[in-house]
């Protein structure tokens, strides 16, 4: 027993000496630069935040028309929805997708910098009803859910803050507002319409790794969308589909890979 303690004691005593043992610095002229660049490949996932009116007669756009049924429907048994009626949707799970920009990394001071990364964001939402989906664009019921793709135009302009280096890490903050475009619109409606462009405000945390040869850094950063990003019901579905909501946010979960 007595060896037992006397063991721990002396790694207690030995793993902080190690670990403060000062290493070989990487790119010790790299955070004097005031202007560099690189490139980023992230995972990404979106969501919708959703409310909505309960009943949907609640919202005074809502009209028993909105079922839209025609004579000849192709989804025998179909019934309107009603006044009464409470129409939920919700996200049925997370997707990964893929994101990809350029980093422009402009030099404040010793412990801030200002980046502009634009890039394209390709992400999928899965949109789940607690009622029937009827989608005009196929001549099935959808039992599972309605996908709703979207390419992103991405604009962030972020702050980072910068801890002191220890050796080759560095941790830091980044926080700041993004602008982003959806251009992956065709002539085919989605069940609900989301409007092409918003503002956000973003804020993460990230790891600097100063390599031999270029600099890494892992980032995890949320996105949160500004404002209803609801737009009107479209013509070619049922506009109970969007009718049923109150107000959809848009945000956007970021795992990223910057190579500077």
């Amino acid at each position: 027993m007595k060896k037992l303690v006397g063991i721990i004691f002396y790694l207690l005593i030995l793993i902080p000496a190690f670990a403060q043992r000062p290493k070989v610095k990487n790119l010790t002229t790299f955070d004097d630069k005031k202007l560099h660049f690189g490139f980023t490949i992230a995972i990404n996932t979106l969501d919708f935040g959703l409310e909505h009116w309960t009943p949907i007669g609640n919202n005074p756009a809502f009209d028993v028309t909105d079922s839209n049924i025609p004579v000849d429907s192709r989804y025998q048994g179909e019934l309107p929805v009603l006044a009464t009626d409470t129409v939920r949707s919700d996200i049925k799970t997370l997707v990964p997708g893929l994101t990809v920009s350029i980093v422009s990394n402009l030099r404040l001071g010793e412990y801030f910098d200002l980046r502009f990364l634009p890039g394209l964001s390709f992400g999928e939402r899965r949109l789940i009803y607690n009622v029937p989906i009827y989608d005009n664009n196929s001549v099935e019921i959808i039992d599972e859910y309605f996908s709703v793709k979207t390419t992103y135009i991405d604009l962030p302009l972020l702050l980072k803050y910068k801890s002191s280096r220890v050796n080759n890490q560095r941790p830091y903050l980044i926080a700041g507002p993004a602008f982003r475009v959806d251009i992956s619109k065709t002539g085919v409606e989605d069940l609900i319409r989301v409007k092409r462009g918003g503002f956000y405000i973003e804020g993460g945390v990230g790891w600097d790794t100063y390599l031999r040869f270029f600099k890494l850094s892992v980032e995890l950063k949320a996105s949160l969308g500004i404002g209803n990003k609801l737009n009107e019901a479209g013509q070619d579905q049922r506009a109970y589909y969007t009718h049923a909501i109150k107000e959809l946010t848009s945000n956007v979960f970021t795992l990223s890979f910057h190579f500077e």
